[in-house]
């Protein structure tokens, strides 16, 4: 049976979707694609049909995923943002959080295609974040000091255990600093 041009692009995007998301979850190497195929609800020889590799899903997956943070920070009161990246609820959904905290160590081992597509999906954050008027007069250096900060905190909550009293403790330290510091510079 033929596939529409419609239904083909549906199913590369719920594909790459998927991705996205088991592979913030997991990381890149925790899922295969047989597991991720069946996840999006298709058959695993359909994958080479719309990838070359792995690595092209991995590509596109964790654009997918900095595309869908930046939507969602667009026009977001900073300290709101940043109550919520320094949360438990964002801390334990790791599979539809951020993509810098959920991949950046995984993609440190991966190739340099991998490292470009997540050096750019780091651009576009900044982009984004120095568009919004809540940060307007900020630097560069200043953005990436903010996002570096956020995404170490996250990072180090994540790595103890999940009923950790230091997990909370990172993530309050953290999410109080930064407000306090973004509060001295009104």
């Amino acid at each position: 049976m033929k596939v529409s041009k419609e239904q083909v692009r549906e199913n590369r995007m719920r594909i790459v979707e998927t991705a996205s998301e088991l592979f913030r979850e997991r990381g890149y190497d925790g899922v295969g694609v047989a597991e991720l195929m069946s996840a999006a609800g298709l058959t695993h020889g359909g994958f080479y049909k719309h990838f070359g590799s792995k690595t092209d899903l991995m590509s596109e997956a964790m654009s997918c995923g900095f595309r869908r943070s930046a939507e969602s920070t667009a026009g977001v009161n900073r300290e709101k943002f940043i109550e919520y990246y320094l949360s438990r609820q964002h801390r334990a959904d790791m599979g539809k959080g951020c993509v810098m905290s959920a991949l950046g160590t995984d993609t440190a081992r991966q190739s340099e295609s991998i490292k470009a597509a997540f050096a750019a999906g780091i651009e576009r954050q900044l982009a984004v974040l120095g568009n919004e008027k809540n940060v307007e007069g900020s630097t560069r250096a200043d953005l990436i000091d903010t996002i570096a900060h956020l995404v170490g905190a996250l990072v180090l909550s994540r790595a103890c255990p999940d009923n950790s009293a230091l997990a909370d403790e990172i993530l309050d330290v953290c999410r109080a600093r930064l407000i306090s510091h973004e509060a001295s510079k009104d």
